[in-house]
């Protein structure tokens, strides 16, 4: 296999993970994971969201969450916007960076954040030029990528035309998500031959969920076809509050052990990010998905 010798993870627990727990998870105890994930060796976390407190509750403190965090010189501390009203509360909390999120699925994106695809492009194009302006880079998200819980299979030229809307807007790197974990080896290689065509391959990442048990096979074939940064959350927190049957994502520990075995160099510590799930597992109340972390209890008992 031809294989990086090097990839980049973007650590998303604290935000993608978190914010569909029911149970509310005390400010403190947010800053305490950013802190440990940080420790861990991330170069790059997605902390918070500044969206409505309304629609994602648990996200409401992401102003105090990035007035708390030990913020580490090498990492770059990032959060999710909506609009440009969330990216003016962003900036006033100094983050290093902003994500926005499009969908390649109509329905979703009106189900998700009650607009059109269209309509939710044309306010994307205020917010990365706002953020071009005072020098912020912008990520992006193009999810329901591999499928969508309400309209099914997606045709990947779809996912193509909104990845590179999205570059060309202004976002540095789009991040091709499977949103529901229903995504398997043979679409990720068809979505990435379609996405290459239009968007080149070092500013593309892959967000996945695990659903089906799925996500270390699919970023297996994305290694040997020149992906080198992939999103992933502590633990396997996560789901998609607007996505039925969206279950945590892919496992940073999971992902660790895959390329510690592969030879792969992180710079994270597969110790250190176990560590901070298992404290954060006690916050939340229940077990966490990562089978890594599942392994490690079933042989220490």
């Amino acid at each position: 296999m031809k294989l990086p010798s090097h990839v980049t993870i973007v650590e998303v627990g604290p935000r993608d993970g978190l914010q569909n727990e029911a149970a509310p998870i005390a400010t403190t105890d947010k800053i305490a994971f950013v802190d440990r994930l940080s420790e861990a060796g991330h170069r790059i976390i997605e902390v918070s969201a500044f969206v409505s407190p309304k629609w994602v509750p648990q996200m409401a403190d992401a102003a105090e969450v990035f007035a708390g965090i030990a913020r580490r010189p090498a990492t770059r501390y990032t959060a999710l916007v909506p609009n440009v009203a969330g990216l003016a509360r962003a900036m006033d909390a100094q983050v290093d960076e902003v994500a926005i999120f499009a969908a390649a699925s109509e329905t979703f994106s009106r189900r998700n954040i009650n607009q059109s695809i269209a309509e939710s492009l044309e306010g994307y194009r205020a917010v990365c030029a706002r953020a071009h302006d005072a020098n912020l880079p912008v990520r992006a998200y193009v999810s329901t990528a591999f499928g969508c819980p309400f309209e099914g299979a997606i045709d990947p030229t779809a996912v193509a035309d909104l990845s590179a809307a999205l570059i060309d807007m202004g976002a540095r790197e789009v991040a091709v998500s499977d949103t529901i974990g229903i995504g398997h080896p043979a679409q990720v290689a068809a979505v990435l031959e379609a996405v290459t065509r239009r968007v080149e391959i070092d500013r593309i990442a892959l967000h996945f969920h695990d659903t089906r048990g799925t996500a270390l096979a699919n970023v297996l074939i994305a290694l040997q076809l020149g992906v080198t940064t992939f999103d992933a959350s502590a633990g396997g927190l996560g789901g998609c509050p607007y996505a039925p049957g969206a279950t945590g994502n892919l496992a940073t520990e999971d992902l660790l052990y895959m390329l510690n075995g592969l030879g792969i160099e992180t710079g994270v510590s597969l110790e250190k990010v176990l560590e901070a799930s298992r404290v954060m597992e006690q916050k939340i109340g229940h077990p966490l998905s990562s089978r890594y972390a599942a392994a490690l209890r079933t042989t220490t008992k």
